[in-house]
């Protein structure tokens, strides 16, 4: 299988193979050493995502989850990466950090690379995401990265209330 790796000053995001996104789905490292906290329940279900779209045939590479690893060590300290393939000129993006590494600019790093790499793609125009409303630290991460409010999501997603739409393009 083959993966994408962006690179970034102080990051650099590896795609996951299918090995790593299923290992991490179980419960395991991916393969990576872990920042304190890390991995984060978002990350293990961007892997679980990532391999059930592999196990379809839905996957396409580059449009998966990839793990943030910090360059000074090597070390894991995040995901992100896209919901699935783009549609209609569209792509949602998705990310989370070790709490430990949390504060620093990685996540607004880690956000700005891989929606570069996602807008020199010839199908997407737009990249966005959507944040709970009471996540100030995610919105103001969108917000540095380029991306601006354009409204509420439509319905509640996944039980939950309707979330901000933010997206960049």
């Amino acid at each position: 299988m083959l993966t994408v790796t962006v690179t970034a000053e102080r990051v650099v995001l590896h795609e996951l193979t299918r090995a790593s996104a299923a290992e991490l789905r179980d419960g395991g490292t991916g393969g990576w050493e872990w920042a304190p906290g890390g991995p984060d329940e978002g990350s293990r279900y961007a892997a679980a995502k990532m391999v059930s779209a592999l196990d379809v045939g839905r996957h396409r590479t580059g449009w998966g989850a990839y793990v943030i690893v910090r360059a000074r060590d090597g070390r894991a300290i995040g995901g992100i990466g896209f919901h699935g393939p783009p549609e209609d000129g569209r792509v949602e993006i998705g990310y989370d950090l070790a709490e430990s590494v949390r504060g620093h600019g990685y996540a607004t790093e880690s956000l700005r690379a891989l929606t570069a790499w996602a807008l020199v793609q010839p199908d997407v125009e737009t990249v966005y995401a959507t944040t709970d409303e009471d996540n100030a630290a995610s919105q103001r991460v969108l917000t540095r990265a380029g991306y601006h409010r354009v409204g509420d999501t439509p319905r509640p997603i996944g039980g939950r209330p309707a979330q901000h739409l933010y997206e960049t393009g």
